[in-house]
Formats: structure tokens, C-alpha cells, sequence
């Protein structure tokens, strides 16, 4: 069974909650009305609206840092540990 320490896990949800903010970081215009197409006998072609989408932008790198992790015999011992870095720029 694996044991995660609440340091550990914070960063952990710190960077999955980072991570859900920038799927919803855009901002759509629209930049054209739709029209539907005039109906009789003959079909003439309508047309679907026009967006403008601005999206945020997100860089992710990492960084080194020093993290407890455990030993086997339940002591521990600072490693230096790559861990994400997110950098979420929403669109103006």
C-alpha cells in the first residue's frame, strides 16, 4: 500500500486544482450572428455562426526542490525531486 503524507499531497491537489482552472481559462466572442436558412421549394443555404476563441496559455515546467520521501525502513531523507510547475496567463 502506498502512503501519501499530507506535504505530499498538498501539492499534489494544489496542482490538480491549477490544472481544472485552465480547462475553463478561455473567452469566446461571437463574431457573427447565425442564420437559418430560407424554406419553400427550393432550399436556399443558411449559415452557422462565426466565433472568435481566445484561450488561456499555459506553460508547464519543472523545478527541483527538496521532498521528504520515505525509506523503506519508514525513516525519511530530503531528495531534490522534479515536481510541476504550472503558469496559467487567461486571455484579456
Amino acid at each position: 500500500m502506498v502512503r501519501i503524507s499530507k506535504k505530499t499531497a498538498l501539492p499534489l491537489l494544489l496542482s490538480a486544482a491549477l490544472l481544472s482552472v485552465s480547462m475553463t481559462g478561455c473567452k469566446v466572442r461571437q463574431t457573427q450572428e447565425g442564420k437559418m436558412p430560407d424554406v419553400d421549394v427550393n432550399v436556399k443555404g443558411g449559415q452557422a455562426p462565426k466565433y472568435d476563441v481566445d484561450t488561456a496559455k499555459v506553460e508547464v515546467s519543472t523545478e527541483k526542490r527538496d521532498v521528504n520521501v520515505p525509506k523503506v525502513n519508514v525513516s525519511t531523507e530530503k531528495r531534490e525531486v522534479e515536481v510541476p510547475k504550472v503558469n496559467v496567463k487567461p486571455p484579456k
